[in-house]
């Protein structure tokens, strides 16, 4: 027996009809009991009730159930074939293990299996390739499949061909639901109404009503990174912080960046965009604004969390230059990835490596060294020591961040960017030729070619005018005491700090034995973009 619908109650609360209980009452196991409804009325069970019924009734013997819920027997995914290309199929594992135990004539429980029945062919399938295949089981294997409503025969030729007619009207009655609820969606984006099933982060359960803890957090995280942080080390603040996700999961890079790239947080209704590469074979996902007739973006009904052009200026930085500062890699000391050896123009990556026992270190020393030349990789002629190392790290950090700081107060930014007129004057001529061109009034040559150059001048802009926001927002903001709260940062926050600040520091031979690191090392400070 195939079932495939499944219509279970949460499981939360005790249906049971106890005599006495009123709704809400605490039940021993400590539930609250309801009176029981139609919600109840379990779908799979009945379509197992009556399918045991059925094959007992005529003197067979049931013996197994193939349970297929919340499985969709229409919905195609994207799949790799054997060949190495990329097809879409519906992902049925349940269906197609029967059919395989089917031919075996053994159910998995080892009982003898001589054929399957289901509530009715729509519970068999919705897609014509599964027909197809449980066909040629009924065909090459001789064991039946058939519904108890008598509308399933595909032992006949007849019969086939009722069921693949069958099938079609169900595959057209599923597309036709699929194509409503699109519509649906698309009228409630129009509306900016919010939906889903898991509230937003910097939201309350009904998505509208801002929560004021979680809004400040994502205020201060967008403060943080347009004043250089990396997604990384907010994620790292708040697991430290014991915050989780609206799904309870720990907080990561992207996780992060996908709650700061969402419109929502500005007010705008957004929506998922999948996007396929058929050469690479790969499908991506991304959130955009969903925009109305006239093109302007819809906005949602909620309360935005920060401004548009915060919002704009933070997803141009983090989407343009993820990887300075992103901590990306697992590196276990701070200086990995960073030290160069200057011996000779080396150049060569330094490693870290523990002290040999015979050193008499403490637990834990380690140097930096540059490989050996067998290797093919260094020189082998460089070895630091790793801790007075990362000290000197440490403190070039928070010079270089203090010395930035400084810049920052002393320098005035103008209260409004000067080429906000110049961008709405490329967009509008963009606008103006868009509507030229679909009106056919001039070429497409001379269309396109002016359109490289208009398109070109706005991401200039938009570039310029990010950049200034950026400036603005530095120049007011409170910057983070760096000397005083290093101790307390992690180390994927260190390693941030690190990464954002120094392209590549140069480690020099040793002028003598014991002396100090300083003089053995040349910073090469990153350049802002």
């Amino acid at each position: 027996m195939l079932v495939r619908l499944s219509l279970e109650a949460d499981g939360e609360e005790s249906t049971a009809p106890l005599p006495g209980r009123t709704a809400g009452q605490p039940t021993d196991s400590g539930t609250k009991w309801r009176p029981a409804t139609g919600r109840d009325i379990k779908s799979r069970e009945e379509q197992e009730k009556d399918a045991r019924r059925f094959v007992e009734s005529r003197g067979g013997r049931y013996v197994y159930t193939y349970e297929e819920p919340d499985t969709s027997a229409w919905k195609r995914k994207r799949v790799r074939l054997p060949d190495g290309t990329v097809a879409y199929r519906v992902i049925r594992p349940v269906f197609e293990g029967a059919l395989d135990d089917l031919k075996r004539g053994t159910a998995p429980d080892g009982q003898r299996l001589d054929g399957l029945i289901v509530y009715d062919i729509d519970r068999l399938t919705r897609d014509n390739r599964h027909l197809e295949d449980a066909i040629e089981v009924v065909e090459n294997f001789h064991r039946p499949i058939i519904d108890i409503t008598g509308t399933l025969d595909l032992l006949t030729d007849n019969g086939r061909t009722v069921a693949r007619l069958l099938v079609t009207v169900a595959n057209k009655s599923s597309a036709d639901t699929a194509r409503r609820v699109r519509r649906k969606h698309r009228a409630l984006q129009q509306a900016g109404i919010p939906t889903g099933s898991t509230r937003p982060f910097g939201y309350k359960d009904d998505k509208r009503t801002l929560d004021p803890k979680e809004a400040a957090l994502l205020r201060k995280a967008v403060e943080r990174i347009l004043t250089g942080a990396s997604p990384r080390a907010i994620a790292a603040e708040w697991n430290k912080q014991g915050l989780t996700t609206t799904r309870g999961n720990r907080w990561n890079k992207g996780a992060v960046k996908q709650v700061l790239r969402n419109p929502r947080i500005c007010g705008y209704r957004s929506r998922k965009v999948h996007e396929f590469n058929p050469e690479a074979g790969t499908e991506s996902t991304r959130v955009e604004p969903v925009f109305n007739d006239d093109g302007e973006p819809v906005r949602g009904q909620w309360d935005p969390i920060i401004s548009v052009s915060d919002w704009e200026t933070v997803t141009e930085l983090i989407g343009r230059n993820p990887e300075p500062g992103d901590a990306h890699n697992a590196r276990k000391y701070l200086g990995s990835g960073i030290l160069r050896c200057d011996k000779n123009g080396c150049g060569g990556r330094l490693r870290a490596m523990k002290a040999p026992a015979s050193r008499n270190k403490p637990e834990g020393f380690f140097y930096y060294t540059c490989p050996d030349k067998r290797s093919g990789y260094g020189c082998g002629g460089i070895r630091i020591s790793g801790p007075d190392t990362d000290t000197a790290l440490k403190m070039l950090v928070i010079a270089k961040y203090e010395e930035e700081a400084e810049e920052r107060e002393a320098t005035t930014v103008p209260e409004e960017w000067q080429g906000e007129a110049d961008l709405a004057r490329v967009r509008e001529d963009i606008s103006d030729w868009t509507e030229q061109r679909e009106q056919r009034t001039v070429s497409k040559e001379r269309f396109f070619a002016f359109l490289a150059k208009a398109e070109a001048t706005e991401r200039r802009l938009v570039n310029e005018r990010n950049e200034w926001r950026r400036r603005v927002l530095r120049a007011k903001g409170e910057p983070i005491d760096l000397r005083g709260a290093w101790d307390d940062l992690d180390f994927v926050e260190k390693r941030a700090y690190v990464e954002k600040t120094l392209l590549t520091v140069l480690v020099g031979p040793a002028i003598r034995p014991g002396g100090p690191v300083w003089n053995r090392l040349t910073p090469i400070y990153r350049e802002e973009d």
